[in-house]
This record gives structure tokens, C-alpha cells and sequence, in this order.
């Protein structure tokens, strides 16, 4: 693994580079971009993704989102879905500066909100060949509709005026606002799911100085929460689809409303018993969805049967 920067922008962005076993930088090899989920940073999940995927044969890169983690950008913290998925065109940009990258030969995975960002780029970059999605959320319907998406669009109002009345606030001199991706404090009452989210970013399981578990309220939730993953994917993604999810996710409302949507060729994996956090370090699930994403991107990315 080698630390490096390239630009989005005006923005620095804070990468890791993997390289596959016996590495010739006079080789060419096919490249893969792991996006971290909201909230996230590349030595978490998307980092073991990376690391793993690269063990395979390809070069993989984790990094940073926009705003958050090493990377630049003002406000920090901030979660801006649109950047999110520039980010992701840029990571394509900088792969295909390498010289022992083969440019024609890129896929994406994306971890959760990641996911759900990977599938607009994908949609909208096309020299992504391939799309692979691991307990995907679309990050603007889940904090439209919550976290089962039993709810509606339209819960999210009072969400948008709490946001209008803190940006009034801090235009008139109030201290910034954050707000957290995951509970900080569980009870009876939170999602199995986000009970996990709090264990594997809170505590040492996976905890990072570089994952704050907060982001800027009056800044981010308007962008959020305006935000659709899915827009336009039955006519703009074209290109292979690999989704996987747990039976027990929930979260799975977003991988199966996905895979009923998309129109190019597709596949679903449902893990029976598995939960959304389980693919992002439980070694069982991860080598699992590993197993699902070599072959996948190995004939979608590398032209191989």
C-alpha cells in the first residue's frame, strides 16, 4: 500500500494505492475504486475491500472522501453527495494517469452510502465498465424515509426546516452544528443494524481518529436529502451490476429496489442471515462478497471468462 494525493478540483484528495502480488511497473493491469461509506475513511472497510480485491490481481484505490478524512476541502465534514460522486471520477482521472493502470479497464465497488454513490457515477461515467455494491444505501431516500424506508419523501420536511432554522442561526453568529451518521448511544429502540454501526465505529472494532461520526447539519441535509442514488438508473446505467446485501439487512429495501430498476445486466446476492455491518468486517461475509466480485470484475473489467 503506498499513500497518495490527486486532485478533485481544488481539492486534495487523500488516497491509498494497492498494488497485487508480484506488482511489474511495466505491466498494465486493471484498476478498481472502493468508495467508504458516509462517515467513513479508506482504513476502514473500503480499505479492506481494497486490500483484498488487490490480492486478486488488480489495483485497487481507497481514499478519502471530500470534506472528510485526510483530504481537503472547507467545511470539513461536510457530506455533499455531489462531490461524493466527483470524487469518484476523479479517483477514474487519477487511475488513469498510471501508467500501469489500463485505462479501458476500471470497475468500482462501493460499501453502503458509498454504493449508492458509485451507482450515479457509474451511471454517468462510462468509462466505469463495471459496478459492484456491498449493503448499498441511497443515502437521500434513507434520510428521506429512514433507515427501514417505511416512511415517506415528505417525512423529511421537518428535517429541512430544523436545517433552515440552524443556517439562519449560525448566518447570525451561532457556532456550527454536526450531527451524527451513527448513534452514539444505543437502546431497545435503535436498528440491529445501527446498534452494529455504533460497535464497529465507536469502539475498537474498527474505530479510526479520522471518522468522527459527525457531519455539518445546516450544510449537509439540505444536499442529502435532495439527493436520489437511483435517478435515471433504468436508462443511464448500462453497464454490469453486482449487488450484494444480507437477508437481514435493514438496509435491503435499497439493494432489491436497485436491482428491480436497473435494465443492463444485473445480479443480486442476498446472504441469508447476514447483516448490513457484517460485510464490512465480519471475515466470513467480506470473503464472501470477495468471492462474488473477482469473477464479476474479472470478466466485466478484464475481458475474462
Amino acid at each position: 500500500m503506498t499513500a497518495v494525493t490527486f486532485p478533485n478540483g481544488s481539492i486534495s484528495m487523500a488516497g491509498n494505492l494497492f498494488l497485487p502480488p508480484d506488482f511489474d511497473d511495466q505491466a498494465t493491469y486493471p484498476a478498481l475504486v472502493t468508495v467508504h461509506p458516509g462517515g467513513g475513511v479508506k482504513e476502514q472497510t473500503a480499505g479492506l475491500y481494497a486490500t483484498k480485491l488487490a490480492a486478486q490481481g488488480f489495483i485497487t484505490l481507497a481514499f478519502d472522501a471530500s470534506f472528510q478524512g485526510e483530504s481537503g476541502g472547507d467545511p470539513h465534514y461536510l457530506e455533499d453527495p455531489d462531490a461524493r460522486v466527483e470524487d469518484i471520477r476523479a479517483a477514474v482521472d487519477y487511475l488513469q494517469s498510471l501508467d500501469y493502470v489500463d485505462g479501458e479497464r476500471i470497475g468500482v465497488w462501493g460499501i453502503c452510502a458509498g454504493g449508492g454513490y458509485a451507482v450515479t457515477a457509474t451511471m454517468t461515467d462510462h468509462r466505469i465498465k463495471a459496478l459492484g455494491t456491498v449493503s448499498a444505501v441511497n443515502i437521500g431516500a434513507s434520510w428521506r424515509r429512514g433507515w427501514y424506508g417505511t416512511g415517506t419523501d415528505a417525512d423529511a420536511v421537518a428535517v429541512l426546516d430544523a436545517a433552515a432554522r440552524q443556517r439562519t442561526a449560525e448566518a447570525s453568529g451561532a457556532e456550527t452544528a454536526f450531527a451524527a451518521y451513527v448513534p452514539a448511544q444505543v437502546d431497545e429502540d435503535t436498528p440491529y443494524d445501527l446498534a452494529q454501526a455504533n460497535e464497529y465505529y465507536l469502539t475498537a472494532r474498527a474505530q479510526h481518529p479520522n471518522a468522527e461520526n459527525k457531519y455539518v447539519m445546516a450544510k449537509s441535509l439540505p444536499k442529502i436529502i435532495a439527493y436520489d442514488a437511483f435517478h435515471l438508473v433504468e436508462d443511464l446505467l448500462t453497464q454490469p451490476i453486482l449487488i450484494i446485501a444480507g437477508s437481514e439487512a435493514g438496509s435491503l429495501w435499497a439493494s432489491t429496489e436497485l436491482h428491480s430498476r436497473v435494465r443492463s445486466q444485473k445480479k443480486l446476492v442476498t446472504v441469508e442471515d447476514a447483516t448490513h455491518m457484517d460485510f464490512y468486517d465480519v471475515e466470513k461475509y467480506v470473503d464472501l462478497a470477495v468471492a462474488e466480485a473477482v469473477p464479476f470484475f474479472t470478466k466485466h473489467v478484464t475481458g475474462q471468462a
